[in-house]
């Protein structure tokens, strides 16, 4: 069986990369909702808004940070690259029904150039 740390990171890299569908095919429950603000809140708008994503970025990177697991729930920090200069912290928080994602929050926050903080956003 595999963890379930390495199916939410497995799952956001094959994402990430443009292996959508199969991401979802592979890890994603069939009763998945998120409760990402701007989207609906089922799994089909959640596959199509990562689809969507995909196509508008067709050369973004994502690098798991660092990942925590408590029982049926991880969380993964990451460091998304969209472009270039357009760079995002995001916190993935899953949680999982066996090993299938069942649902997930999200927070994140974009890289900023001119921050005061000298230790960074990562």
């Amino acid at each position: 069986m595999k963890s379930r740390k390495f199916i939410a990171a497995t799952f956001l890299q094959m994402a990430s990369s443009g292996k959508i569908v199969e991401a979802f095919a592979q890890y994603v429950h069939p009763h998945f909702t998120h409760h990402n603000p701007y989207f609906k809140g089922d799994r089909e708008s959640f596959l199509q808004a990562m689809i969507e994503n995909s196509r508008q970025f067709p050369n973004k990177s994502y690098q798991a940070l660092r990942i925590l697991e408590d029982s049926d729930l991880v969380a993964i920090h990451g460091k998304v690259i969209l472009a270039p200069e357009l760079e995002w912290s995001v916190i993935h928080i899953f949680r999982f029904e066996g090993e299938y994602i069942i649902e997930s929050w999200e927070a994140s926050q974009q890289v900023i150039k001119d921050s005061p903080n000298v230790n960074g956003i990562f």
